[in-house]
């Protein structure tokens, strides 16, 4: 009887061979710095401890400077027992790969930063001076701004998401300074007459502002110069808002009547649109909110205030001009940045890091202010005589 067994495969194909096993692919692991904010009163912070958590578990190495979410009501405890290492020392928070603030660094704070290290924070370009830029060039710093970070649908991202905050949080503290000014509240009851808001501007600071002034049942008003974007506004609120095209006597009769003013309107290298003249004719006791101050004034009489002083009076009317609104909401503001923050970087870490997607993604490359040292803005370097490089020149 023949022992021979017919087989298709040589004896080679048939003896056992190695397992292939799947490698994932993981961005570069990279430390994390949260330094304590030092001025503007800030409260906000960058991060929350679930969103350590998460960071620390996929790799990450997070490094908190003691005290940094005290304004947002996060212990230093909660930090570290989600992973986070501790100091005291603000050179060590700065001296990671990536820089997390909420506001700019200082001068000082600039030099405690290694070369090419990646820096995200608030830019507030009308708070700042030709030294700043320079200073981190001499750094080499690759430098995003929160005001330029955009997603794959061309949006500002976290523009918006503290957008919709500081619309809803101006009106709130409008309503506070009007019960201070002349014990009005904001918002009408059986047989009285309801307070009247103008706001400039129907984007989203603007949308939400003008969202909780109705829920607060103010009698409203909206001027923008974009008839789109007032027309998406009276879509949104169902056509129970009156609004306007910024025309100077159309405006400045609104004004007169006006017991709230909402600045909403980014004014970079631009005239305020209420001029003086519109302020004095205003009623006594009256109130204004420039929220996008750090931005361009939308007020001629606007000034910068801070937490501790928030407002100043001129020509009888409360004027506020703080850069960092969301600020007094701190938990609600950090929880919602540190959402953003946390897929942020947990999509850059799938696509192999933040040089990768500099390389791959348009949208990446113009978050950028500064890469290594170069200025990458036009805005900006025709606002403080920089040199301008174009980015695509730089990464491709």
């Amino acid at each position: 009887m023949s022992t021979n067994i017919f087989t298709p495969f040589t004896e080679e194909e048939l003896m056992p061979k190695e397992e292939k096993l799947e490698v994932i692919k993981k961005g570069k692991q990279f430390s994390i710095g949260i330094p304590k904010e030092t001025c503007l009163n800030e409260r906000r912070t960058c991060i929350t401890p679930d969103a350590v958590q998460v960071l620390v578990e996929h790799g990450h190495e997070i490094i908190i400077e003691s005290g940094a979410g005290q304004g947002s009501f996060f212990t230093d405890l909660q930090y570290s027992e989600s992973g986070a290492r501790i100091t005291n020392d603000p050179k060590e928070a700065f001296g990671q790969d990536l820089i997390l603030k909420v506001n700019p660094p200082t001068e000082d704070e600039i030099e405690y930063m290694k070369p090419n290290t990646y820096l995200v924070s608030a830019l507030q370009i009308n708070l700042r001076d030709k030294e700043y830029f320079l200073k981190l060039a001499e750094k080499k710093i690759n430098a995003i701004a929160f005001e330029f970070i955009v997603d794959e649908y061309k949006q500002l991202s976290l523009v918006r998401l503290v957008g919709e905050i500081a619309g809803t949080v101006s009106i709130l503290y409008a309503s506070e300074l009007l019960a201070l000014s002349n014990g009005l509240m904001l918002g009408g009851i059986t047989g009285v007459r309801p307070a009247e808001v103008v706001i400039l501007g129907a984007g989203i600071v603007g949308e939400f502002a003008t969202k909780a002034a109705i829920g607060l049942g103010a009698s409203i008003k909206v001027f923008d110069n974009s008839l789109s974007k007032l027309r998406r506004l009276h879509t949104m609120v169902d056509s129970r808002v009156p609004t306007s095209i910024i025309d100077p006597k159309e405006l400045s009769k609104s004004l007169r009547r006006a017991d709230v003013v909402i600045g909403a309107l980014p004014r970079l290298n631009m005239a305020p649109i209420v001029t003086e003249d519109m302020v004095m004719k205003m009623k006594k006791g009256s109130v204004i909110i420039d929220i996008t101050i750090d931005n361009g004034k939308v007020i001629e009489t606007s000034e910068l205030t801070t937490m501790e002083d928030p407002y100043i009076i001129k020509h009888g009317v409360i004027h506020c001009g703080l850069p960092n609104l969301t600020s007094r909401m701190p938990r609600t503001t950090t929880k919602a940045i540190s959402n953003f923050f946390l897929s942020y970087i947990l999509n850059y870490d799938e696509e192999g890091g933040f040089e990768n997607m500099l390389i791959r993604k348009n949208e990446m490359k113009q978050s950028l202010y500064m890469y290594k040292g170069r200025h990458t803005k036009k805005i900006i370097c025709d606002r403080f005589g920089l040199t301008y490089h174009d980015i695509n020149l730089l990464i491709f």
